[in-house]
């Protein structure tokens, strides 16, 4: 894209708005078309100006950022959600529902302008703390459901019972522990019960 990019500045602070408003108004490559304070408004504003991109904050009266985000999107205008806010949720909202990037508002002026420039071509733009936070997640493994009795069996496993003693324990047949481990086993993604057992204290299976 070439020429001035046409932008609206969305927070419910006025003295934050003004700030970013501020902040662009000597850049010779940004036009700010418009101002608002809250989501509704913002869509309305765009319908009317048809912004490059909406700089936009997440939490808002009347219509919040991740709802205007998917109303803006529909009306061809790029988002770029500019906050305080670095949950991993509210991350994952904003850029479910479209947000092109996501940055805080420690950013720098020459890193928010490259990043609007970015967000018209329809490049993603992260902040790095933000892009951390995504990173970190995808590694994280998924949530592993086991029942009751599987996290019963485990934990005698982690106390040094055998397959027989668990039965006793348990009042449950010797078959029907080496079942519930080898279910176990398939929903943990090991081989034996040593490593069942490692896995499982590791992601919290087996607090009491």
């Amino acid at each position: 894209m070439t020429g001035t990019l046409r932008i609206i500045v969305v927070d419910d602070h006025t003295v934050m708005r003004a700030g970013v408003v501020a902040l662009l108004a000597a850049e010779p490559t940004i036009e700010i078309v418009g101002e608002a304070g809250d989501g509704r408004e913002a869509v309305a504003l765009a319908g009317r100006v048809r912004p490059d991109v909406a700089l936009l904050d997440l939490r808002m009266p009347v219509m919040d950022g991740v709802a205007a985000t998917g109303e803006l999107g529909r009306l061809g205008t790029r988002v770029l959600v500019l906050t305080t806010y670095d949950t991993d949720t509210e991350i994952e909202r904003a850029i479910e529902a479209g947000a092109i990037g996501y940055l805080l508002k420690d950013t720098t002026r020459d890193q928010l302008v490259g990043a609007i420039h970015a967000a018209a071509r329809g490049e993603t733009v992260l902040a790095p703390r933000v892009a951390e936070k995504l990173v970190a997640r995808m590694r994280r493994p998924e949530p592993v459901a086991l029942t009751a009795r599987e996290i019963d069996v485990l934990r005698a496993v982690a106390d040094g019972l055998s397959n027989a003693e668990i039965g006793r324990r348990l009042v449950i047949a010797e078959a029907t522990v080496k079942t519930h481990l080898l279910r176990v086993f398939a929903k943990l993604d090991v081989s034996d019960r040593t490593h069942a057992v490692v896995v499982a204290m590791d992601r919290g299976l087996l607090a009491r």
